[in-house]
């Protein structure tokens, strides 16, 4: 499967870059594309998937993540966050998540990141909730 295609990921949404997002070199600094990858899995997991960041007993952790840089984007660009599921375990998912200019079918930037869910009082892990994993089989990619 090629990661960097658009017609690879199931839902976007869009970024609005900032001023601040630029590094010295007049592109977004590598460590932003971690916030965009948090921003639209976090839009997904609460909008259609019923998480309730601050009363929810179950939250996801974030145990492990990467990103690989194609092209350089810099602000004022319009983006869009491509969000899949590579794989679907009984308390973590792995995220795909792509970067793409307005338009663009190859993205500018992929990443994968792994939540683990854990009972908010205890930290150990627990079964992803219900209409969590619902949410979250919507988006799983078959290769």
């Amino acid at each position: 499967m090629n990661d960097d295609q658009r017609s690879n990921y199931k839902y976007f949404s869009q970024i609005t870059t900032r001023w601040m997002d630029n590094d010295i070199y007049g592109h977004v600094n590598n460590v932003i594309y971690y916030s965009y990858f948090d921003s639209v899995t976090n839009k997904y997991l609460i909008e259609e998937g019923g998480l309730d960041i601050k009363n929810a007993d179950i939250i996801g952790f974030v145990v492990a993540s990467n990103c690989q840089y194609k092209s350089p984007v810099s602000y004022p660009e319009p983006l869009s966050a491509g969000l899949r599921v590579n794989k679907l375990g009984n308390s973590s998912v792995e995220y795909g998540i792509g970067i793409f200019r307005e338009g663009a079918e190859q993205a500018s930037a992929m990443g994968t990141f792994t939540h683990v869910f854990v009972d908010r009082t205890t930290d150990d892990s627990v079964p992803i909730p219900s209409t969590l994993r619902v949410a979250l089989e919507a988006l799983v990619i078959k290769e």
